[in-house]
């Protein structure tokens, strides 16, 4: 009786191990996507240029004393004096942005 038991645990074990194993090896490697952030700061974009890989997000933090939005060729923000706007990005390519209220205010993400 006491033999069962030792292998039933043993086979109970190796399944959990299975299961834990499994989806990490379909996945094959697979890393969670990142989030990077874009302050408004000094009527500026800190960084201005970001490099980032396709499927990551960004995160724009307003850390000014203006209000200000982001505005992509086909989307934006809405505008704020404080917050935060996310933006996760499906395709490759380059992507500019600005401010509409400060044109002087530019920034571009790369995404690979």
């Amino acid at each position: 009786m006491r033999s069962r038991t030792i292998v039933w645990l043993a086979a109970l074990a190796a399944a959990a191990t299975t299961a834990v194993a499994v989806p990490a090896l379909a996945l094959g490697g697979a890393r969670a996507a990142s989030t990077h952030s874009v302050t408004l700061r000094n009527f500026a974009f800190h960084p201005a240029t970001l490099n980032i890989n396709h499927g990551e997000s960004v995160k724009w933090v307003w850390r000014d004393e203006a209000e200000h939005n982001v505005s992509f060729h086909s989307f934006h923000s809405r505008t704020q004096l404080k917050g935060s706007y996310t933006v996760r990005f499906l395709h490759r390519g380059t992507f500019k942005y600005r401010c509409t209220i400060h044109p002087e205010m530019r920034g571009k993400v790369v995404v690979h």
